[in-house]
């Protein structure tokens, strides 16, 4: 998944929900993520991912597996 803004839109999206974690380009194109926090704000932001910022294309969320939020940084980052 990819657009132009699209790692400041998962940034901000995530930072309204109060998760920890996150957002980086991968060299193939696509987008990382990794989010900690409540089951329902996970659920949230998988929610807002597959919709997208205006301009964003979104083909698919690859996967998704748990991690612990104490292994992300507070408050949510992009990675360059």
């Amino acid at each position: 998944m990819q657009g132009v803004g699209f790692r400041w839109f998962v940034r901000e999206r995530a930072r309204r929900l109060d998760l920890a974690g996150w957002v980086r380009n991968e060299p193939d194109g696509t987008v990382a993520v990794a989010a900690a926090g409540p089951p329902e704000r996970i659920a949230a932001l998988r929610r807002a991912l597959l919709d997208g910022p205006p301009g964003a294309r979104v083909d698919e969320l690859v996967e998704m597996e748990p991690i612990a939020a104490a292994e992300l940084p507070n408050p949510f980052t992009v990675l360059t």
